[in-house]
C-alpha cells in the first residue's frame, strides 16, 4: 500500500486498495499499448478486453497512467477513453519522464519501466504487458538500450510478457538480463519467445510448467533480499503465431524505413509497430492483441498463486 513517502502522487480506486489490503490479487497493466501500441478506437477496445481478462482469471485489474498530477492505479472507463483518445499526443513515459510528467500536470502514458514503478509503490507483485524493451538492433553504434532492462535489474516486479519486441537483438537483450541478474523464466516452455513467434533458439534461465511454482520462486528470490524484476516469458498462443521468416523480413524493411527518416530514441518502437502493421495487413496487430491478451490472463494466475502464499496459512 502506498505511504507518505509517496508525497501524494499515488491514486488508487478503491477496488483496488481493497483487494491490496485484502491480499488479493492484482494485475498492473501497461497504458503505453493503449496511447502508442494501437490506433482509436481499437486501442480502447484491447484495453477493456485486457480488464476483462484479467477479471475473468480472478484478478483486480489496476491499469496505470499519469493524468492530472498523479499516478493513477486504475482507471475508470471515462480515464481509459481519454488516454485512448489522446493516442501518442499522450507523453511515453519511463523512468526519466515520470516526474517530470507529474510536475507539469501532463497526461502521460506508461511504458514497462514507469509501470513497474508504479507497481511496486502500490504494492502490486505481478504485471503483464505485450513485450519489454531491451537492445535495439546496431546498439553496438547507437547505444539504444531501453530502460526496461535496468528497471528489471532494480524493482521487484514478476513481468509477464511474450519475450522482448523482435524489433530488437534478442541474445543481446538476454546477454544484458544475465548480466542485471534478473532471471529469466519460460512459461511452458524452455526456450525464449520471439513475440510473435514462440520460437527463438535462445534458451531461457529455467522452464515453469505452472504457476506455483513462478509464485514460489518470486517469494523465494524477494525473501532472500535480492531486489530486482522477474521476467515470465509467455509464449504467443499457437494458433496466434505468425511465421518468423516473413516476419523477420517484414521487420528488416521497417527497420530500414525508420532509418531512412531519421527516426531515434523512444520514437522508434511505435513507428516500427505501425509499419510492422501496414506490412503485414493487420495481422501483426490481431498477433499483438493475443498475445497480451494471454499474457494478462497468464499474470492473473501468478498474481493468485503469490497471494495465496502470502497469506498468513500460505
Amino acid at each position: 500500500m502506498p505511504n507518505h513517502l509517496t508525497q501524494g502522487r499515488l491514486t488508487l480506486t478503491p477496488e483496488i486498495a481493497d483487494a491490496l489490503a485484502g491480499n488479493r490479487p492484482v494485475v498492473a497493466l501497461e497504458s503505453t499499448v493503449i496511447s502508442h501500441g494501437m490506433p482509436y478506437p481499437k486501442n480502447l477496445e484491447t484495453a477493456r478486453a485486457l480488464e476483462a481478462e484479467v477479471r475473468g482469471a480472478g484478478a483486480v485489474p489496476a491499469t496505470i497512467a499519469v493524468m492530472d498530477g498523479r499516478i493513477r492505479v486504475g482507471l475508470d472507463d471515462d480515464a481509459l477513453e481519454r488516454l485512448a483518445s489522446a493516442g501518442p499526443a499522450a507523453w511515453k513515459l519511463s523512468r526519466r519522464d515520470l516526474p517530470v510528467a507529474l510536475a507539469v500536470g501532463a497526461l502521460g502514458a506508461t511504458t514497462v519501466a514507469a509501470t513497474m514503478i508504479a507497481a511496486r509503490m502500490a504494492g502490486i507483485a505481478v504485471f503483464a504487458t505485450g513485450g519489454i524493451g531491451g537492445v535495439h538492433r546496431g546498439a553496438e553504434h547507437s547505444f539504444d538500450v531501453s530502460a526496461d532492462l535496468d528497471e528489471l535489474a532494480r524493482t521487484s516486479v514478476c513481468v509477464v510478457c511474450a519475450g522482448a519486441k523482435s524489433i530488437l537483438d534478442l541474445p543481446k537483450t538476454l546477454e544484458v538480463l544475465e548480466t542485471r541478474g534478473v532471471p529469466v523464466l519460460g512459461f511452458g516452455t524452455g526456450e525464449f519467445p520471439a513475440f510473435y513467434s514462440r520460437r527463438s533458439g535462445l534458451p531461457v534461465s529455467h522452464r515453469c510448467d505452472n504457476v506455483t511454482e513462478v509464485a514460489n520462486i518470486l517469494r523465494t528470490k524477494w525473501e532472500l533480499g535480492l531486489e530486482g524484476g522477474v521476467l515470465l516469458a509467455n509464449p504467443i498462443p499457437l494458433a496466434d503465431e505468425l511465421d518468423a521468416d516473413a516476419m523477420e523480413d517484414a521487420i528488416g524493411r521497417a527497420l530500414a524505413d525508420a532509418d531512412a527518416k531519421g527516426i531515434k530514441g523512444k520514437d522508434v518502437t511505435p513507428h516500427l509497430l505501425a509499419a510492422l502493421e501496414r506490412l503485414t495487413g493487420g495481422r501483426s496487430l490481431t498477433a499483438n492483441m493475443a498475445l497480451i491478451r494471454d499474457n494478462a490472463r497468464v499474470a492473473a494466475g501468478v498474481a493468485a498463486a503469490y497471494a495465496a502464499l502470502e497469506k498468513p496459512n500460505g
